[in-house]
């Protein structure tokens, strides 16, 4: 045995067995802090999603631990001794400890993610300059994920030591060397094809889409997947592909990409967008008075009066899941879908959207956000949308109101927000807030003010509701007041209580309104029809009696056309397109999934042999919108 390498193998394997033990454990945890947001139907199902997960997580090992396996048996003699041991060893846990981080830092980040740790992390970090204050203050909430994670490492090198490589020196150097390019082979074929995810070359390697081949719920492929697949499959890809699945006369009858809407409109009215930072529906008292839930309590007593005053969308969706997506979604009627479109390559081009439409009515445009200048990207793409004013932290000039964090305290920054806009009008103004985010702290002077909650966001949203108060205050005595129609609305959720908002759709469910304190705007009323970000910038296109043609994928609210609707977002692994009475999940070639809408759990999968008419006409429609999305997208046709 010792000239054919025995106990070297035998080491590798029980080495590479324990990474693929470590990930179960760490996919268990990943269950264990998420298991309200990902639901498990029992033991038996966790280990079937376990064992679907082992694919995957081959994948990932090999691509961490591919050098490692070529350094543990390419021949080069000196392998067995301690020197060379030690180096293997040193080797393995920092390329493994490294990575298998990204799995514990996911059970945090998937809470306000929605979706498992992918590449797109960096165009999210470039436009930051806290990223350490960010992540030191993610380990001081959240200890119970740091210590598991250091005591996985310190269990995993305990085990590693139960096996020690003996030193041995070659007698026979040419079986040495044929035994060793024969391990090679089977070695680098086995690595190939557990990377691909199998041995047919006829198949693509997995990638994310493939988690969801054996859920029965949408969300659980985030259980079968593991944060360092996710991440190293989706390194240098782009999921941006022209399709062809239907002709083009489908399209323009079935999908409409462009609306004309012909409303007269005597004086142009000023606009007011509040993107709200993770403002879900699930604080707002407003937004769930049908919902039934037990012992509601709201957090957002301002928003709630406001909403007596105005039109209300109680069945809203958002269109991505990170703040930059919400601002493509609710200015440029954007959704982001499995790759987001903001961090995409095709992002820079001329894109028609409410600043283009504002910009052609003569307004005067300009976006607000209270970080540091270029934060979040919010800047780049104000400048693509055409934003003529861009007002920052650099603008506001004043770090004696800065949260330490992230941006300037809401309430002061809404207030230099009431008073800068209208000094031309009209005007088209856009609010980014921010103190509703992550490390979800209130100013010290308000430490007191704001009831506490179950969840660490609950005093955030009572203060930025209440900033929000405070800016109407304001605002109501500006020249410009009167005749400003206000859109309030939230880029993303956030963190969750009740158990109904826990539902795969609800995830994305955000509060949506339209007010204005001139009666002749009619924005007043409840409307419980299924609506989303990306129909804000069409019914604002109505309103505003811009009689052009305008290339959206939303409709206006305020028509009384009666459009068809389509609902739009992705869970990072999927898309998820309402049509109808239907729910169609579409894995970017084929529906996999049919659900109705009133199932917002996503738990009953629908799809069969047996499709009837409005089935196989959703399936239709929904690769018709996909292809016209990737059309417009990548030839750059979005104006």
């Amino acid at each position: 045995m010792k000239n054919f390498r025995g106990q070297e193998v035998l080491a590798l394997v029980y080495r590479l067995f324990l990474v693929f033990f470590f990930y179960q454990m760490a996919r268990f945890l990943f269950w264990f802090f998420n298991q309200e947001l990902v639901k498990v139907d029992g033991i038996s199902e966790y280990f079937k999603l376990s064992y679907y997960g082992t694919a995957f997580d081959t994948t990932a090992i090999l691509y961490v631990n591919s050098v490692f396996i070529l350094l543990s048996i390419i021949p080069i003699v000196i392998n067995t001794k301690k020197n060379y041991q030690k180096f293997l060893f040193f080797w393995y846990f920092i390329t493994n400890g490294f990575t298998y981080a990204f799995n514990f830092g996911d059970m945090i980040y998937y809470r306000f993610s929605q979706a498992r740790l992918t590449s797109a992390v960096f165009s999210v970090a470039k436009n930051e300059s806290n990223i350490g204050k960010v992540f030191f203050n993610a380990v001081l909430h959240n200890p119970f994920v740091i210590v598991s994670f250091i005591l996985m490492m310190l269990f995993w090198i305990l085990l590693y030591k139960k096996m020690k490589v003996e030193e041995e020196k070659p007698k026979n150097l040419i079986k040495y060397f044929a035994s060793s390019v024969a391990i090679l082979c089977v070695i680098a074929l086995l690595v190939v094809g557990g990377i691909r995810g199998d041995f047919k070359h006829s198949t693509r390697p997995i990638n994310l889409v493939d988690a969801n081949k054996h859920v029965s719920n949408p969300l659980q492929g985030n259980l079968v997947l593991n944060s360092v697949f996710s991440f190293f499959r989706t390194i240098n890809t782009n999921n941006f592909k022209l399709v062809k699945f239907v002709d083009e006369k489908f399209i323009e009858k079935e999908i409409k990409p462009y609306k004309l809407y012909e409303r007269e409109v005597e004086k142009k009215p000023n606009v007011v967008i509040f993107i709200m930072e993770s403002f879900g529906k699930e604080y707002s008292g407003a937004f769930n008075k049908d919902t039934k839930i037990k012992d509601f309590v709201s957090y957002t007593p301002f928003l709630d009066s406001l909403a007596n005053e105005s039109l209300i969308f109680t069945n809203a969706f958002a269109n991505g899941r990170q703040s930059i997506h919400g601002m493509s979604s609710v200015l440029a009627g954007i959704p982001s879908l499995t790759d987001a479109f903001t961090s995409s390559p095709y992002s820079n081009q001329k894109i028609q959207s409410i600043v283009s439409v504002c910009n052609d009515l003569g307004y005067d445009t300009s976006f607000y956000h209270g970080a540091p200048n270029g934060s979040m990207g919010f800047q780049g793409f104000g400048n693509i949308l055409g934003f003529k004013n861009y007002f920052g932290k650099n603008e506001y000039n004043n770090d004696k109101d800065f949260d330490g964090m992230w941006a300037i305290w809401d309430e002061p920054f809404f207030q230099y927000f009431a008073k800068n806009i209208g000094k031309k009008q009209p005007f088209m103004s856009t609010m980014f807030s921010a103190s509703s985010h992550d490390p979800f702290k209130v100013p010290e002077k308000y430490q007191n003010k704001f009831k506490s909650g179950p969840l660490q966001i609950h005093a955030p949203i009572q203060y930025t509701d209440y900033a929000l108060k405070k800016f109407f205050e304001t605002a109501s005595r500006q020249p410009w007041y009167q005749n400003t129609i206000f859109v309030i609305t939230a880029d993303h959720t956030n963190q969750i209580h009740y158990e109904e908002y826990q539902k795969a759709m609800n995830r994305f469910a955000i509060p949506l309104l339209f007010f204005s304190p001139n009666p002749k705007y009619n924005l007043k009323g409840i409307d419980d029809r299924f609506a989303q970000q990306i129909d804000i910038y069409p019914t604002l296109a109505d309103l505003l009696g811009y009689n052009k043609k305008i290339r959206s994928w939303g409709r206006s609210l305020v028509s009384d056309k009666n459009e068809d609707h389509m609902i739009i977002h992705s869970d990072s692994i999927n898309e998820q397109i309402v049509i109808g009475n239907y729910v169609y999940i579409f894995d970017g070639k084929d529906v996999t999934g049919i659900y109705h809408k009133t199932d917002l759990a996503l738990s009953k999968n629908l799809f069969s042999k047996n499709l009837n008419p409005e089935q196989k006409l959703g399936i239709l429609k929904t690769k018709a919108w996909y292809q016209d999305y990737m059309d417009r997208v990548i030839n750059r046709k979005l104006y």
